[in-house]
């Protein structure tokens, strides 16, 4: 087993090659088609296995697209994270959709509605009770 610092290293340095490789290593158009980026690394902790989640921007199809280019990319990158990562085994690759900054932004959208909606209630508050600012 590794330790901690280990594996989080491993994550890191992993995270690092493979968003390189996403900018000008992977030659498949798929992989193009949506903006990628890695968000995050999840290591396993004897190192055998890696799960590398991905933030995609486009359409839906677009994402589809791009994943099944990912899929379709996983032999390549696991290669290439061998040649480049001195590890005595290369992990196992896994590509996972990471929408956690859609969610966030739809959050982000809905407490602006809300936010919005508060601002004329409290207008029409304060000028009943003559308190408007102006």
């Amino acid at each position: 087993m590794a330790t901690n610092r280990r594996v989080s290293r491993v994550a890191e340095l992993i995270k690092r090659e493979v968003s390189q490789m996403l900018l000008n290593g992977i030659k498949d158009d798929r992989v193009g088609t949506g903006m990628v980026s890695v968000t995050d690394v999840d290591v396993s902790g004897d190192l055998q296995h890696a799960k590398i989640y991905v933030s995609i921007y486009g359409t839906e199809e677009a994402k589809a697209e791009t994943m099944a280019g990912l899929k379709s990319a996983t032999g390549y990158v696991r290669s290439e994270l061998g040649a480049r990562v001195r590890l005595r085994r290369t992990p196992e690759v896994v590509f996972i959709e990471d929408r956690s900054i859609e969610r966030g932004t739809k959050v982000l959208s809905l407490l602006n509605q809300l936010e919005l909606q508060r601002k004329p209630e409290s207008l029409n508050d304060d000028a009943k009770n003559g308190t408007e600012d102006g």
